[in-house]
């Protein structure tokens, strides 16, 4: 079977709750100490599965990880403690976090047609910019081990060394005539912090981090482009390139201060690839501002069976007057998006998170992933019937340390895990 783009969505877990734990994650801060409703997170999730399944593409998901995290919980001598300070609160909440349903962090991907060997090679990310994520990629490797096993087709690397900040494929973009033919892999990476004085936000993504996952995937020099994203955007909220740039196929579609040196970035891209087309969103038409609390380029740009490209985008993005302004300029031109497509995420969207970051890319043969990772919709509906029986309706700040609220995660986690067939990952 030829290869073809499979988006792996996250499950979001039924621990979703708003701690605000995400410095420079606007979202994320503006909701955190806000109740939380899991399962209808949940459920928006497994619909946007849906919505790109009925589009007539592959779609796939990852499960829930382990929450709370003991082990994380005991490393840092919290099991059984009272927390006797907000910080000590924080390290708490963060052992309960579901920040893994933003599978866009998972790992970087390199698929065959870029890479030495010829077989799809994935990194986990090893996120150590934030305590509650820096404890998933263990866990993640874990499942990544078991959807991609067949290692005649996969190779699945252990993340890079912490020294160097790893965050996965929200930095990442790919380019290509098409999904199956070889690409140009473009790094996205942060100079940025606030040392430097640009602003109070952490750049995430290091440069040699990036270099090391180019080697591991055994990627060519001259089809991998390492690309400094601009301090401006980052001090603005952009946390992840993802936020400010997008790309598929042939297609790169972004923001005009996403990167620090934009027309040398441009140029590169159309060496490398001549066909590229680029879709440059001005900051008179849309500013940072509004790109990042529309999250409009954190939607995924999506080629359709019929060829052509739709843009899938939160409803945040299609109601705010100003992008929607400029989406419905961008269809009357005629251009490579040619569909805008939106989704509610909202529950993911006030924690931060859009639709592309709820999804992993992978372009590989469906044939050679664990079937169980894979959606059609009797799939789907069933891990909607185990969310509604039981995710948790609403989890408030004051209930995470409970242990009444900690055996119904668990238990929630358990059912979804026999009813796919994936108890091996309990």
């Amino acid at each position: 079977m030829p290869l073809v783009e499979i988006n792996f969505d996250g499950l979001v877990g039924p621990s979703h709750n708003y701690a605000g734990l995400s410095l420079g994650n606007l979202a994320s801060a503006s909701h955190g100490g806000d109740p939380s409703y899991p399962r209808a997170a949940a459920l928006q999730g497994l619909g946007k599965m849906r919505h790109n399944l009925n589009l007539g593409l592959a779609q796939g998901f990852f499960a829930p990880l382990p929450r709370p995290n003991g082990a994380f919980l005991d490393a840092l001598g919290l099991s059984g403690v009272e927390p006797a300070g907000e910080a000590e609160r924080r390290l708490r909440a963060a052992a309960w976090s579901a920040s893994a349903m933003w599978t866009a962090n998972a790992a970087t991907v390199s698929p065959a047609p870029d890479t030495a060997d010829g077989r799809c090679h994935l990194t986990a990310a090893n996120l150590v910019t934030m305590p509650h994520r820096s404890q998933e990629w263990p866990d993640t490797v874990r499942q990544l081990r078991l959807a991609f096993a067949d290692t005649a087709h996969f190779a699945v690397h252990d993340a890079v060394p912490a020294c160097f900040g790893d965050e996965g494929a929200a930095n990442h973009m790919r380019m290509a005539a098409h999904h199956a033919a070889p690409g140009l892999e473009i790094f996205v990476y942060g100079r940025h912090t606030k040392d430097t004085g640009g602003g109070a936000f952490p750049a995430r993504q290091h440069e040699q981090a990036s270099r090391a996952v180019a080697r591991l995937h055994g990627l060519n020099p001259a089809q991998a482009l390492f690309v400094e994203q601009s301090a401006e955007a980052i001090a603005a909220g952009a946390f992840h390139n993802d936020v400010v740039a997008v790309a598929n196929e042939r297609v790169l579609f972004t923001h005009e201060l996403a990167f620090a040196d934009p027309e040398g970035t441009y140029a590169a891209i159309r060496a490398a690839q001549p066909e590229a087309e680029i879709v440059v969103v001005p900051a008179s038409a849309v500013s940072l501002a509004d790109a990042i609390a529309s999250y409009l380029f954190n939607g995924q740009v999506l080629t359709l069976p019929d060829g052509a490209m739709g843009l899938v985008i939160p409803l945040e993005a299609w109601e705010h007057p100003r992008v929607r302004a400029y989406l419905d300029g961008l269809l009357a031109s005629n251009g490579p998006i040619r569909k805008v497509l939106p989704v509610d995420v909202r529950q993911s969207m006030a924690n931060g998170g859009g639709p592309a970051c709820l999804r992993l890319r992978v372009v590989a043969d469906p044939a050679a992933i664990d079937p169980r990772f894979l959606l059609d919709e009797a799939r789907i509906a069933l891990l909607e019937s185990v969310v509604a029986a039981h995710w948790p309706e609403q989890i408030d700040p004051t209930d995470i340390g409970s242990a009444a609220l900690a055996r119904s995660v668990q238990a929630a986690r358990a059912a979804v895990l026999e009813a796919a067939g994936l108890t091996e990952l309990a």
